[in-house]
């Protein structure tokens, strides 16, 4: 549910003290329940879950550039295809950070 109401607010296309707070108090309810996708993760850490980590971020985003009803993650999900999904098997697999970002800029 606090899920549901974050993504829902999160979408609002304008924001007042009020909704920043309701905002805010669903961050701190998935917060509370975020221990709950633990056994699903292989290295039993939420940490580097992009998406997830990202909500922790909305609030202050809203307030500096307002309402994010019309953002998406359309390019951030082709970055990491091209990159990770094309370039990897590309790569030798020993080191493959700096041949990664070799793979990106060509």
């Amino acid at each position: 549910k606090s899920v549901t109401d974050f993504i829902l607010i999160a979408g609002y296309h304008s924001h007042t003290e009020t909704t920043l707070r309701y905002l805010q108090d669903a961050l701190h309810a998935i917060s509370r329940s975020i221990h709950l996708f633990l056994p699903y993760r292989n290295n039993q850490s939420i940490n580097k879950i992009p998406k997830i980590h990202s909500l922790f971020h909305y609030i202050e985003c809203i307030k500096e550039m307002g309402s994010a009803d019309n953002s998406d993650t359309e390019v951030s999900e082709a970055t990491h295809k091209n990159i990770f999904e094309d370039g990897y098997p590309a790569s030798n697999q020993v080191d493959y950070i700096p041949q990664l970002l070799r793979w990106e800029t060509r």
